[in-house]
């Protein structure tokens, strides 16, 4: 396995973790887990692209930058957010899938235009 693919799975327990507050996965598990390759290119955008994270009346659930790193992680790959459902409750906010605990819309070309703060408590 190679230690991309270990970070990011290791990323995707911590994105899971961060919207639903769960237990995340032994980092054995977590190392296992990786997302099936996508036909569509992931966005391009760098960190300094990226939108200021919205504002909430309510504390982060996790120290800000594991907030950060996980809004940054759902940015670039949401071909393996939207491969991941959400067990927090939040498809009666019409979440389909991870991704949209953190994203609330996209442009053309799949960079982050608007975020979706559920992703922060």
């Amino acid at each position: 396995m190679s230690i991309t693919r270990a970070f990011a799975g290791a990323i995707a327990a911590a994105v899971m973790t961060a919207a639903c507050g769960s237990t995340p996965a032994p980092p054995q598990q977590a190392a296992a887990q990786s997302a099936a390759p996508s036909s569509s290119p992931a966005p391009s955008s760098s960190s300094s692209d990226l939108l200021p994270l919205p504002k909430v009346p309510f504390p982060a659930a996790r120290p800000m930058p594991i907030v950060e790193a996980v809004y940054r992680f759902a940015a670039a790959h949401p071909e393996v957010l939207s491969k991941m459902p959400c067990f927090c409750g939040c498809e009666n906010r019409s979440h389909r899938h991870n991704d949209d605990c953190f994203v609330s819309a996209r442009d053309e070309r799949g960079r982050v235009t608007a975020w979706e703060p559920h992703g922060i408590a």
